[in-house]
């Protein structure tokens, strides 16, 4: 084979990966609006074709059928991305892990849930509907309750590793309590209902964290 064909060959393949993933995006794109706004059980896997300008051939091919697309929409909300990050993978992660002490961790998690609730929620309203009559969906509702608890349990260990953490409290009693506070139902309740802005929800949610879990939430170690 000769070296232009071979430079050819490498020069088309970043261009089909582009091209596929700008697919992708657009087809991800036309569910989430389309589940938000119609609903699961209405939306028709023709109806997010059409709004990807794309065939619904390539619809199954490039995400899946509509629990697919649904589980998609719903995982790359959670990670901000066009592709699924594992949250222990996500950068707001490695930034906790690295402050040192609790009431910045706290903080920054509460920052990191702020700026995740907003895309979440109305995702997070169509995959709750869905799952009431959809068994799929409902194993998913399931399956990211019940990982959002494990990711909590681990982040109660990271906070439990500074020694600031109130000893009346176990680690479960502490990943429920940010489990529950973090959850898109606190936030829908406070800002979709009561009119709060991201910003005094994330204050609230960092300063509630911090009275409820800190032994002492009163000391800046800030500066120790």
């Amino acid at each position: 084979m000769s070296g232009d064909v071979k430079a050819r060959r490498a020069y088309r393949a970043p261009r089909r990966e582009e091209g596929a993933a700008r697919t992708r995006a657009a087809v991800l794109a036309s569910a989430r609006r389309l589940f938000v706004d119609k609903g699961f059980r209405r939306t028709t896997v023709a109806d997010i074709a059409a709004g990807a300008g794309v065939a619904v051939d390539t619809v199954y091919a490039t995400v899946g059928r509509k629990p697919v697309l649904l589980r998609e929409v719903v995982e790359t909300a959670l990670s901000g991305t066009d592709e699924v990050v594992p949250g222990p993978e996500r950068d707001y992660v490695a930034r906790l892990r690295a402050a040192g002490h609790a009431a910045d961790m706290l903080a920054i998690y509460a920052g990191a849930v702020g700026a995740i609730h907003p895309r979440l929620g109305p995702v997070f309203l169509a995959l709750r509907d869905a799952a009431v009559q959809d068994p799929a969906c409902a194993a998913l509702w399931a399956e990211i309750a019940q990982r959002r608890a494990a990711n909590m349990r681990l982040l109660a260990l990271d906070l439990r590793a500074t020694g600031e953490l109130r000893t009346d409290l176990d680690d479960d009693a502490v990943a429920d309590i940010i489990w529950s506070t973090n959850a898109v139902e606190y936030w829908l309740l406070l800002v979709q209902e009561r009119g709060w802005t991201t910003e005094r929800f994330v204050a609230h949610l960092t300063d509630l964290w911090c009275r409820m879990l800190l032994a002492d939430p009163g000391t800046d170690r800030r500066e120790s």
